[in-house]
């Protein structure tokens, strides 16, 4: 029961909450993204809301490009921060300019992905991640170079 009441975070269990979250949002994030991306490859006329001056072709490639190609960089774990920008904006613009005028219950899920969008955007990927492994291949192949290269060994 104290293990449940504790404040303090364990790194484990931190990667792990990090990985459901992005596995859970990317996921849920493919099944409005790729409808999309059928109707944007379709011979049928676009019909889509176009937003900020666009016509809506254009905004339905963009909304296509962030709700299926940036959900499957994050489902991955590849560049989780840089993806998650533009999923936040296609929310924002869907809160906020798509649905401006509908109640809240209507803006309640696009509000929901935003958050998690946002923290994504500030704890990262986690250890459980693409991102994780080659910051690790990185920083191994930084080490081996410092270490194989004379002039560098009394820095060390």
């Amino acid at each position: 029961m104290n293990r449940f009441l504790r404040v303090g975070q364990n790194p484990k269990t931190v990667d792990i909450g990090l990985l459901i979250a992005r596995v859970g949002i990317a996921s849920l994030m493919l099944v409005h993204g790729i409808p999309k991306m059928i109707m944007l490859f379709s011979s049928n006329p676009v019909q889509f809301p176009p937003v900020m001056g666009m016509s809506a072709g254009l905004s339905l490639a963009l909304t296509v490009f962030a709700e299926v190609f940036c959900s499957l960089l994050i489902l991955l774990g590849l560049g989780t921060r840089l993806a998650a920008v533009p999923l936040a904006i296609t929310m924002l613009v869907a809160v906020f300019l798509v649905h401006s005028s509908d109640p809240l219950s209507v803006k309640e899920l696009g509000l929901l992905y935003l958050l998690v969008y946002l923290n994504l955007l500030f704890a990262g990927s986690g250890k459980y991640s693409l991102d994780y492994l080659l910051q690790l291949k990185r920083t191994a192949g930084r080490s081996k170079k410092n270490i194989e290269d004379p002039t560098l060994l009394i820095y060390q």
